[in-house]
């Protein structure tokens, strides 16, 4: 053999030697590879369908938090109301009736005299009321003469939800938290105002309130509401629409046949006397 062919079979020779030696040191870590994709599949709770699908389902970042169903409005001028109101040059309809309850002051029990002397707390020291006295005022009325305003059904958020007929507002009763500085209140609306009730587009849109005798006011509170937010006659509060599972426990939880604390509470006392040996029911 000459010695050109010798020295080139020795070349061919220590490259096959070579490239099996890279590919036998290349298999342990492919096998890595696989086994932590696996791991990470486990991981991620994912259905076992590949390492390439598994890698494709990863999260690459939190999900989004979750927002606040209603939003708050902001620097809402708002003033003080109650239920047995005379007519003022500010207020020239009396309370008491509201726009949902023709008998208003009837169903509350009586004059919710705003004067602090003649206050027990937060209801009033003459009577226990019947209507929970946290309550407040936004100027939109879902009803109309007969059944409900027209635009009721797409602008309220609730409507279809709480529709309970032609007759009965889906808005009364509604659970609305206000804000001032770090306190929060909770009330339930119970009237239309102050000066309109047909301002959808600021109850539940983007506009702020119309210009009024009470200096664009686009709130009106109860006594009790004053009283826990420490606020005067006029001021400047947030407020923003809560559903009931938002709101907690506090001093407004405490009264009203209309109070949804209250009426949760007969229920489960009811539900716990049918339960009890003596009070079975069949």
């Amino acid at each position: 053999m000459k010695p050109g062919k010798s020295i080139y079979i020795s070349v061919i020779i220590l490259c096959v030697a070579l490239a099996a030696h890279f590919a036998s040191s290349q298999t342990p870590v492919t096998g890595a590879k696989v086994m932590k994709k696996a791991d990470r599949l486990q991981d991620d709770s994912f259905p076992a369908i590949g390492s390439v699908t598994a890698s494709l389902f990863r999260p690459q970042r939190e999900a989004p938090k979750p927002t606040e169903r209603y939003p708050w409005k902001s620097n809402i001028v708002t003033t003080v109301f109650w239920i047995g109101e005379q007519p003022t040059s500010r207020n020239p309809v009396p309370n008491r009736s509201s726009s949902w309850d023709k008998n208003w002051s009837a169903s509350f029990g009586g004059f919710d005299n705003p004067d602090r002397s003649a206050r027990a707390g937060y209801i009033p020291a003459a009577f226990t009321p019947k209507q929970n006295p946290f309550y407040c005022a936004l100027p939109y009325n879902d009803k109309a003469r007969e059944g409900h305003r027209p635009e009721a059904p797409q602008v309220v958020p609730w409507f279809k939800d709480a529709y309970q007929g032609p007759g009965i507002s889906t808005c009364k009763d509604r659970w609305v938290a206000i804000r001032k500085g770090g306190r929060v209140a909770y009330a339930q609306w119970e009237d239309a105002g102050p000066f309109r009730t047909d301002h959808w587009q600021y109850v539940f849109g983007n506009e702020r309130p119309k210009p009024n005798l009470n200096k664009g006011a686009g709130l009106d509170v109860s006594p009790a509401v004053r009283d826990f937010l420490g606020l005067g006659d006029t001021d400047v509060t947030d407020w923003r629409f809560v559903d009931f599972s938002e709101v907690p426990h506090g001093p407004w939880a405490q009264y009203g046949d209309n109070n949804t604390f209250v009426l949760n509470e007969r229920q489960s006392q009811t539900a716990e006397a049918q339960r009890s040996p003596n009070g079975l029911s069949h």
